[in-house]
């Protein structure tokens, strides 16, 4: 029996209800952006505290603000949780190589 036709219907199937499945979006409240850009600034700042703040965390916090200026909180939320993050690692980084230094 042939099952090229069945299995392909099957694949097609859970491809269809899989990217159906992403297409709900949460509405993202000027409250949740807010208080993630409270809390990335937080996590830079502790991460600028021990001199380890990277690179690009300051950029996307300005171009996160600049799209909740402009109305676009789902974005700036995802900047600013993304900056959040940046902030946790690269704090969390300091102290794992806290004690790192030329091999002798």
């Amino acid at each position: 029996m042939n099952y090229a036709k069945p299995l392909l219907g099957l694949i097609l199937t859970g491809l269809i209800a899989t990217g159906c499945a992403g297409t709900a979006t949460k509405t993202v409240s000027v409250e949740d952006y807010t208080k993630a850009m409270s809390d990335a600034k937080a996590a830079i700042q502790k991460a600028r505290s021990v001199n380890y703040e990277w690179r690009d965390s300051g950029k996307i916090l300005k171009k996160a603000a600049k799209l909740a200026k402009a109305g676009n909180y789902a974005k700036a939320l995802k900047l600013a949780l993304k900056a959040k993050q940046q902030g946790e690692l690269a704090y969390a980084q300091s102290i794992e190589q806290k004690d790192a230094g030329p091999r002798l």
